[in-house]
């Protein structure tokens, strides 16, 4: 915390205020009493205090409108697909909005933004003028902060599934009912990215969801793409995409780790490897099993790929750090007995703001690699 971090948790504190404080507002002070900053504050959280700003504010109207009007300006210029809120890195913590064309996607929280949902739609739908807004307030984080979880639309109308064109290609999105929030807006830049390094190669997209990184591979001219993915919703709305944009790609469902090891004695049999899974490390605990399956992963579409063939690898684990990765990827290439080039670094786009002296708002990280 007085390194500049916005979080104070539970046993960081000397004494805790009592449960009629939880959703307010209230300073936090260090043990010499020094004013470290106003925050929210819930006791059923973990994480006591997130604060709000480094001077005497109130979570009225004004500060959340100013909020908002200052992540919309950070977002000018960046189409209608895009992260508008990212919590803590826009002063607003626990709220996440993401714009899909003309809905909004809202998640909150946070006790505090909870208690003040109804102001933040209200304004959204000032500033932003949706024809919709969802509250996807289901991840399980909610459960942390003693909300309920529940989806909902703010005109009370159920968001019906449709055709949405991103970054050339129609997707059906299911915003109201699909995993998270229905598309990953946060992968765009990396769709473009490794669709170059595409023609003629055979490609294999490796937890594949709804198939962006294959569909913009098949565009860009590979010789051939196969799309694996453990969810057969997935896979199958993967297929779904494909036949809409008129594009000759494969999907499977698989276990990917399973799917690998059944061909570990065949040869090389791909030019192009995506390895974009879900997060491992959804706890620091969880850590070192995290980087033995990073790890094992790696070693695999290294060993799978032919030489000088790529492999853009990523990870969704903000406990996984730059230089965890890195170890993972250097160890994978020792074991696979591979000379690995870096081709491309990967982050997460600007339009998800990294704070700098917050690590958890840097979750999304990757490399482009060349395997020899």
């Amino acid at each position: 915390m007085l390194a500049g971090h916005p979080w104070v948790f539970a046993n960081e504190c000397v004494e805790l205020l009592p449960a009629a404080q939880d959703g307010g507002v209230v300073e936090c002070r260090d043990a010499k009493g020094r004013f470290l900053g106003t925050g929210i504050y819930n006791s059923k959280s973990q994480i006591v205090w997130r604060r709000l700003s480094r001077e005497r504010v109130t979570l009225d109207e004004a500060y959340l409108r100013a909020a908002l009007e200052r992540a919309l300006a950070r977002r000018a210029g960046r189409g209608d697909f895009k992260r508008l809120v990212w919590s803590e890195s826009d002063d607003l913590p626990g709220v996440v909005v993401d714009q899909f064309g003309d809905t909004l996607v809202l998640q909150i929280q946070t006790l505090a933004m909870e208690q003040r949902a109804t102001i933040v739609s209200d304004l959204l739908a000032e500033l932003v003028q949706p024809a919709e807004i969802i509250f996807r307030n289901d991840a399980n984080i909610r459960r942390l902060e003693g909300l309920p979880v529940e989806v909902h639309t703010r005109t009370g109308q159920p968001w019906e599934p449709r055709w949405v064109t991103i970054d050339g290609f129609d997707y059906w999105l299911d915003l109201q009912g699909g995993q998270k929030t229905g598309f990953y807006l946060d992968q765009r830049e990396q769709h473009a990215a490794v669709a170059k390094y595409a023609p003629g190669r055979r490609v294999l997209d490796a937890f594949c969801n709804q198939g962006s990184f294959a569909l913009h591979c098949a565009r860009a001219g590979a010789k051939t793409v196969l799309g694996l993915d453990s969810a057969f919703d997935a896979v199958g709305q993967a297929k779904k995409n494909a036949e809409r944009n008129g594009l000759a790609v494969q999907f499977e469902s698989a276990n990917v780790f399973d799917w690998f090891t059944a061909r570990r004695d065949e040869a090389p049999a791909w030019d192009l490897v995506v390895l974009d899974p879900p997060p491992f490390a959804k706890s620091k605990s969880a850590l070192e099993g995290a980087m033995r399956g990073y790890k094992e992963i790696n070693l695999r579409a290294m060993k799978a790929l032919t030489p000088g063939g790529v492999l853009a690898t990523y990870t969704c684990s903000h406990h996984m750090q730059d230089a965890e990765l890195r170890e993972v990827l250097a160890e994978a290439a020792t074991d696979a007995k591979r000379r690995v080039h870096v081709l491309e670094w990967c982050r997460q786009p600007a339009d998800h703001p990294v704070l700098v002296t917050m690590p958890e708002s840097e979750y999304l990280r990757g490399y482009i690699l060349r395997v020899e």
